[in-house]
């Protein structure tokens, strides 16, 4: 056993790699500059089956001893020689398709068994069934009563379609994903193994880490900026957890609290721009909007969310006693600037190719790539330049990393697939409308909790293809902001990380604080609360996605920001001092009107007015009778 297990590093990195070089030669449209010419969907085959290969190598049985072995062995074989075949064949195959049916279908019956059990050892049994429940509706469609009721398609139909149409596997989700989503997680790769997971720490450590919870604002700055790169909650808890939850857990934070203010914080590195990993690119392709209009969209939220958490944190401290860093911990920022000051400028390279110069993600996102590594070699430090090793450690990471969300992508492009040609995206939409048409409300209550169950287990790109293709269309229907439909549906989809029973980001950070996973998530819970109100908010009120005048997104910001520090305040005990019972219920209810004014449209003025009162008046009695007590203001 232990002989066999020998070879699986070696092979899953080289897996790994060629999967990084197949993403970049597609996403630098390298066989289009040397004049092959090649379907796009012959390069995702190739893609899929290095994908599907690395899966089996790199996440084993485990029990099953020298069958086992064999198994992985085999599935890792038959899924890259049904990829290299499809690719091969693939141009036959699509222009005489109706010719080369069974053809198809033999790939398929290869190829979808395959990929469901690559779901299941990458994200667990929820996507699998999900997909499943729709290969089994596809083959009954014509059986299911009432409006759900569709086109039923023969079983080597179905097969062969979804193997070879570029509507189902090969689509847009694995499209995106091939040409735009690896490159930036080879990116964030690179930028964590040149260091500057690491800088970006230092870098918040030297801003926020002589307050009072310099700690957890250490943990939350850094997993904010590196995690909007990143593309992963759980790969971000990972990197920058290790240096942050054991400083947050020897300033005085309980264990599952520090492990949950990192999840919490890496989680919403996913929904904050300019990159949000890599979901924006997608929103903006699903939408048929430029990427400038989503981040921008984007913005105003992504900053309220951080408000309330850092704000959460700073309350917490002043609760707990939770001390700044010793002065000798805290770097001086002009040392660190010092050291890394060129990490910012691929990022500033990247936003100017995608602003300025208008060229897409994946050519600005290559340039950037190039810039940092020949920054680091001429100017990085500290046995940071990048070498031959450190390319290759980039290249297999980044390969490997990526092995989820191109499995998911492919079962996203066929569940697309399924709703298409069934027409159960017409019938699904129906019912959801109707729905909606008795009770708005009742039917986002729904979405959400439709979000987060779908989203369970998945990486983020995943979480927000499956998501906005079956929950995204029915709201846009009613008559709700395109773009505040897709950003709700993110949301929720990305609070699956945090929440029980599948909250693998607070798993995560749950290992490396010492703590129970599920007091770290319900913990999780209660410090991203805003997380779960925000997407209520801004499909109520448009201003908060900047959909308005300059005066009302400014009086919707103030009110919002205003009534998240009520409730955190409430909801912590804690204001400028210590709150009574009766003192933290008159918050949380100033809170609370302060938020509903934002729903309230006849009764907002007075609402607000109220909120504002209640809040200002204890603010300020609590103050007076805390006398020389710091306060969030200062």
């Amino acid at each position: 056993m232990t002989a066999g297990l020998l070879w699986r590093r070696p092979a899953a990195n080289m897996l790994g790699a060629a999967t990084s070089v197949i993403a970049l030669a597609l996403a630098a449209q390298a066989p289009l500059r040397f004049g092959i010419l090649v379907f796009t969907e012959q390069i995702l085959a190739v893609l899929l089956g290095f994908g599907l290969a690395a899966c089996f190598i790199s996440r084993p049985l485990g029990r099953w001893g020298r069958a086992g072995e064999a198994l992985d062995a085999l599935c890792a074989i038959s899924g890259l020689g049904v990829g290299l075949y499809l690719a091969f064949r693939y141009p036959v195959l699509a222009q005489e398709y109706y010719f080369r049916k069974a053809e198809a279908a033999a790939a398929g019956i290869v190829l979808v068994p395959l990929l469901l059990e690559g779901l299941r050892r990458t994200t667990g049994p929820a996507l699998v069934a999900v997909t499943a429940t729709f290969l089994v509706y596809a083959l009954a469609a014509d059986l299911v009563p009432g409006r759900l009721q569709g086109r039923a398609m023969a079983p080597a139909d179905l097969v062969s379609f979804v193997t070879v149409d570029n509507l189902a596997i090969f689509g847009l989700p694995l499209t995106i994903i091939g040409t735009v989503v690896i490159v930036f997680i080879i990116f964030g790769q690179l930028l964590q193994h040149t260091g500057g997971a690491t800088w970006f720490t230092d870098l918040a450590a030297s801003v926020v880490g002589s307050y009072r919870g310099g700690a957890a604002k250490i943990a939350i700055v850094a997993s904010g900026l590196f995690g909007s790169i990143s593309g992963s909650a759980v790969a971000n808890v990972a990197s920058t957890g290790i240096v942050t939850i054991p400083m947050m857990k020897k300033a005085g934070f309980p264990p599952h609290r520090a492990g949950a203010y990192e999840a919490v914080a890496s989680t919403g590195g996913q929904i904050m721009p300019p990159i949000m990993g890599a979901a924006a690119f997608l929103m903006a392709e699903f939408l048929e909007l430029s990427y400038t209009e989503v981040i921008t969209a984007a913005a105003l939220p992504a900053l309220l969310f951080y408000f309330s958490v850092l704000l959460t944190a700073d309350l917490d401290a002043a609760r707990l006693g939770a001390a700044p860093l010793p002065p000798g911990e805290v770097p001086r920022a002009a040392h660190v600037l010092r050291q890394g000051w060129y990490f910012p400028l691929p990022f500033a390279v990247l936003i100017g190719l995608l602003f300025a110069w208008n060229i897409g993600p994946a050519e600005a996102a290559l340039w950037a790539a190039a810039l940092l590594i020949l920054i680091s070699f001429a100017f990085g430090g500290s046995g940071r330049r990048p070498g031959a090793k450190t390319l290759w450690r980039v290249l297999a990471g980044g390969g490997l990393a990526a092995v989820d969300v191109i499995l998911v992508g492919a079962a996203a492009g066929m569940i697309i697939g399924i709703l298409e040609n069934t027409g159960l995206s017409f019938g699904l939409t129906y019912v959801l409308v109707g729905l909606g048409e008795g009770d708005l409300w009742l039917l986002l209550l729904a979405t959400a909790v439709i979000c987060i169950v779908l989203g369970m287990g998945m990486p983020t790109t995943g979480i927000y293809v499956l998501v906005a293709t079956l929950a995204g269309p029915p709201l846009i229907e009613l008559g709700i902001e395109p773009l505040a439909a897709h950003l709700f549906v993110l949301y929720f989809g990305l609070m699956s990380m945090i929440s029980p029973p599948v909250a693998i980001a607070a798993f995560t950070a749950a290992s490396i604080a010492g703590a129970g996973p599920t007091a770290t998530s319900v913990s999780a819970m209660r410090i991203g609360w805003i997380a779960f109100v925000a997407p209520f908010l801004f499909v109520a009120d448009p201003a908060l996605i900047l959909n308005g005048t300059w005066p009302q997104i400014l009086i919707a910001a103030a009110m919002t920001a205003l009534g998240i520090w009520a409730v955190a305040a409430g909801s912590s005990g804690y204001l400028v001092g210590a709150l009574a019972p009766v003192e933290r219920i008159i918050t949380l209810l100033s809170g609370m009107l302060l938020l509903g004014s934002r729903f309230a449209q006849d009764w907002t003025v007075l609402l607000a007015i109220a909120g504002t009162a209640g809040f200002a008046g204890l603010y300020f009695l609590n103050r007076r009778k805390n006398l020389g007590q710091p306060s969030v203001l200062e």
